[in-house]
């Protein structure tokens, strides 16, 4: 699978654009906070990539950051949602701003994006609520990229609540320990920091 392009940017349009690595040119879709962080035609630009393969459509995803991605991945997973939903929800909210509405069952600010009810922007934050302290959040802003996160704090989570821990417990505990240890933190010291976390 595709997990990243680093190129330049060869042409934008309203809601993807082309990326040239070595003469061949990938069409990425975006949201529109990644489009305004790719720059200028012509620059070099990274996008963390996403590929949604169906019966007769095969798509790349472009994103920013590697926690946009993440995001969008959960909210693909609401039955509903798919990718231009998903893609609407991160245009029209930062990753924090998704995080938040989650954590706080906020449908109200998900149902801003286009095209997301209230009704499917109620399921979406009650499905993912108690994913919500598994991601970074991010402040939002498109400036350089994030650095991959997701996987190690999301399964040393996931660790934590088959010992036993709430979903925001050990949320909580691991996002301490991520702060506390980095970006590149393994799997596993991120679970022996989080569990003196949440036990103290």
């Amino acid at each position: 699978m595709i997990a990243k392009l680093k190129g330049l940017l060869d042409e934008t349009g309203s809601d993807w654009a082309v990326i040239d690595v070595s003469g061949v040119g990938y069409l990425v879709h975006c949201s529109t906070k990644t489009l305004a962080a790719l720059g200028e035609v012509g620059e070099a630009c990274t996008v963390y990539t996403d590929l949604q393969v169906s019966e007769n459509d095969m798509r790349l995803l472009g994103f920013a950051e590697a926690a946009e991605r993440d995001w969008f991945r959960l909210l693909t997973q609401v039955q509903g949602v798919g990718s231009k939903v998903a893609l609407a929800i991160l245009s029209a909210l930062s990753t924090g701003e998704v995080q938040q509405a989650c954590a706080n069952g906020d449908a109200a600010m998900v149902a801003r994006a286009n095209g997301v009810g209230p009704k499917l922007a109620g399921r979406i934050v009650n499905e993912l609520k108690d994913k919500a302290g598994a991601l970074p959040g991010g402040g939002g802003t498109a400036g350089a990229p994030a650095a991959p996160a997701g996987g190690a704090s999301a399964d040393a989570v996931s660790a934590l609540e088959n010992l036993g821990f709430k979903p925001a417990v050990a949320a909580r505990a691991v996002a301490a320990a991520q702060s506390e240890l980095g970006d590149g933190a393994s799997e596993g010291d991120l679970i022996r920091v989080a569990l003196k976390r949440a036990a103290g």
